[in-house]
């Protein structure tokens, strides 16, 4: 059996998200949360090879076709979180079930730690917790953080002709294939005059303001209290190496570390390996 996904809406205070919608109504519910500069589209390919549970994976906010942050507003997890829950608030689903990728699975590590008993699952792909940094980066990450946020005003978008282009940047930027990056573009561009220009929020491409250092991580993921699932693709990211990646898996009080080889979208390119790791987990 498999999974087929269609386009829905939920209203949240912040406005509309849209979102991929698909699976058996009255089946546990999972909640899919893509990763940086992604959209709900990520979760295509692994949604045909999984089956008996409800899936909706969202356009987080500032991605794909859902709302923007407000002028003056910035992305951060701590935001995130609410949105998520905003969105889960919406559906009318008290309990549910996470499933993340990348930046996903780090804003789905925090809501799972920080809402006791509401999440019931939790599977991170290629993420855990969050990145960390050094204290003695800190006013650099800052400076850096602002600088590019005051630039963005004077950044004009980037008008691609047609769709082919803006496809093959993605595949050169983040070793997709080309139906798999085929799915995240045109899910994550719209028509502008010249032909076709990305649909984020360029405000998600600023630096962040400020990261927690590492023993904050491990506590954040020493809190995670519901059974928890993490995939991460052989190799590993050059920012998540892989002592650093187990040790965090290791902080989990329930956690399962699955490695499988892969790049960063291993649940897009090779989704019948990862279903068959995470489907039974999600559906029990």
């Amino acid at each position: 059996m498999s999974i087929r996904l269609e386009e829905t809406t939920l209203d949240i205070p912040l406005g509309r998200l849209h979102a991929l919608r698909g699976g058996r109504a009255g089946a546990p519910k999972v909640l899919a949360l893509h990763g940086w500069l992604d959209n709900a589209a990520s979760f295509v390919p692994l949604a045909a090879h999984l089956d008996d549970i409800e899936l909706i994976a969202l356009d987080l906010p500032g991605h794909g076709r859902s709302a923007h942050l407000p002028p003056g507003g910035h992305y951060t997890f701590e935001v995130a979180v609410h949105h998520v829950l905003d969105a889960a608030d919406a559906l009318g689903w008290q309990d549910f079930r996470l499933l993340g990728h990348s930046m996903g699975a780090g804003i789905a590590s925090l809501v799972a730690a920080s809402t006791s008993g509401r999440v019931e699952k939790l599977v991170c792909i290629e993420a855990l917790g969050g990145l960390s940094d050094t204290p003695e980066h800190t006013s650099r990450r800052m400076r850096e953080s602002v600088a590019a946020a005051r630039a963005l005003a004077d950044k004009p978008l980037r008008v691609f002709p047609s769709p082919e282009p803006a496809i093959h940047a993605r595949m050169r930027a983040n070793q997709m294939s080309e139906p798999v990056a085929r799915l995240i573009v045109e899910r994550g561009i719209r028509p502008a005059e010249g032909g076709w220009e990305w649909s984020s929020d360029q405000r998600l491409t600023v630096p962040t303001f400020m990261r927690p250092v590492d023993a904050q991580i491990e506590n954040l993921i020493g809190g995670i209290e519901c059974p928890t699932q993490v995939i991460f693709a052989d190799p590993a990211q050059p920012y998540l190496p892989d002592d650093i990646r187990r040790r965090y898996a290791a902080s989990l009080p329930h956690g399962e570390l699955i490695v499988m080889p892969g790049t960063h979208h291993l649940h897009m390119e090779a989704p019948e390996e990862v279903a068959k790791a995470i489907g039974g987990f999600l559906a029990a």
